[in-house]
């Protein structure tokens, strides 16, 4: 909120590989809806697309494989065969679509701690597609969007038209929630039916609640925000509650399969937040290895990567930076590029060249009502790197700028094949360890002991026991 509207418009164990979006593999996969099935090829690839592509860990998809097996021969309804597929997202969501592809992010599957948890998901997945909600689904749309046009062509009155258009976006997103409790319920007795502790819904459900208080707390991108599954779906307290009558029903807690053991060992290597291709944020420092590029912004400066750029922000919210990048045109100059103004209201002045990271560029500053600007534009081939530093009030943020020029630096091939992921280690505790002491095996993580806590579903103060595993962020 502090940003100004003008920045904003304008080893063993390792699972690497990240596969690009595929058509669909051969063989049959079921409950196959024929009116739906071109849609769902169609909404495949736009998932891959949205989720980083298909990442590959063969580990992880062997032990997801074996519990879709499992829950499906217990499912309600229609059984079938189902296909999963993991998403290189750190994104925290899990889809289904009518065709019976089952979907998990890796940001997901970090935050699972037993085999019964990471089952509660899926069976609320395969719960969707047994009892046909995606078909439901589309007759509501279709009915809300014929209602919407008789409201338009025929009604003829504004006021009356919006109010029934509002009725209908409102009964549609009470069919939603209420689709979301059935698969709810239906996954707590697939889980108990396949052999698993039912209570692994509840526990699963408080962490992602729990998930989305500390990103919401901490740094956590628009489009994080928009992709995590609390975004499409209803809020937690109320599934707890559903989920956990359902199981009490079924049996006392502690009954079925939670094996811990076996969900670690599966995602130990598991890639753990943003991809470097991507571009990551380590602290102050920004490193995208597919740009080549990295940067460290000022002191007291927080970073977040959002789509397509890098936003920051001072600690008393007075100064606001972005980084993003554009191509030139053909008949264009840098230093032309950089005097036309790219900030729109704001006259460039004072334009000198310079060489930054090696490379040329032109630095410049300008002035509006509110802020003091200051800019810096890095060519890279037909590529312009762009920095905006804004400072409100008189305090011109020269400094602040000149420490993130002189940081920019091209990475060299072996710098950027050398820049890895962050991934999910599994080790043992130790006699004396504690929060603290696991804690400070992840010194590049945004406040470390309360992730450690939320990555293995700890209260705060619990104990640690010694010889017990635990999941720790690291390279």
């Amino acid at each position: 909120m502090a940003l100004p509207a003008l920045l904003l418009a304008g080893c063993l164990g390792d699972q690497t590989a990240v596969l690009p979006g595929e058509a669909a593999r051969s063989g049959e996969i079921a409950p196959r809806i024929s009116t739906v099935q071109r849609a769902s090829d169609q909404e495949h690839q736009r998932l891959l697309a949205a989720f980083g592509g298909e990442y590959r860990a063969p580990q992880t998809r062997a032990a997801l494989d074996d519990i879709v097996q499992r829950l499906a021969k217990a499912s309600e309804g229609q059984i079938g065969s189902y296909e999963i597929t993991i998403l290189n997202s750190p994104a925290v969501n899990a889809f289904a679509l009518p065709n019976g592809r089952l979907y998990v992010t890796r940001g997901l599957l970090a935050l699972a701690n037993d085999t019964s948890e990471i089952a509660s998901v899926l069976a609320h997945e395969i719960g969707h597609v047994t009892a046909q909600h995606a078909v439901q689904r589309a007759e509501k749309e279709a009915e809300s969007a014929l209602v919407s046009q008789v409201a338009s062509q025929v009604l003829k009155d504004p006021t009356q038209g919006a109010a029934v258009m509002a009725g209908s976006k409102l009964s549609l997103a009470r069919f939603s929630r209420q689709q979301e409790l059935e698969a709810d319920r239906i996954s707590v007795t697939s889980l108990a039916r396949a052999g698993y502790d039912p209570y692994g819904a509840s526990r699963f459900l408080a962490t992602l609640g729990r998930n989305t208080a500390f990103r919401s707390s901490g740094q956590q991108s628009a489009e994080d925000k928009r992709l995590d599954m609390l975004a499409t779906h209803p809020q937690t307290p109320e599934r707890i509650a559903a989920v956990t009558a359902a199981a009490r029903q079924i049996a006392a807690p502690g009954l079925g399969e939670h094996d811990a053991g076996r969900w670690l060992g599966a995602i130990d290597g598991l890639a753990y937040g943003d991809d470097p291709r991507d571009g990551v944020v380590r602290g102050r420092r920004y490193v995208n290895t597919s740009l080549r590029i990295a940067f460290t912004a000022p002191d007291g400066f927080s970073l977040e990567a959002a789509q397509d750029m890098v936003i920051g922000v001072s600690a008393n919210g007075a100064q606001a930076l972005r980084f993003d990048s554009v191509k030139l045109k053909a008949d264009q100059t840098l230093e032309s590029y950089v005097a036309a103004g790219w900030i729109e209201g704001i006259e460039t002045t004072g334009i000198e060249k310079a060489e930054i990271g090696g490379q040329p560029s032109v630095t410049a500053h300008g002035k509006g009502s509110d802020w003091i600007f200051r800019l810096a534009a890095v060519q890279f081939g037909d590529r312009v790197y762009r920095f905006i530093l804004a400072a409100r009030g008189a305090n011109d943020p020269e400094r602040q700028m000149r420490s993130i020029v002189d940081s920019f630096r091209v990475l060299t091939p072996a710098e950027a094949q050398a820049a890895k992921p962050l991934r999910i280690r599994i080790v043992s505790a130790a006699a004396g360890d504690t929060v603290t002491s696991m804690a400070e095996r992840m010194p590049e993580q945004d406040r470390p002991a309360e992730l450690f806590q939320l990555l293995n579903g700890l209260d705060r103060g619990a104990a640690l026991a010694p010889g017990q595993r635990y999941k720790v962020v690291g390279e």
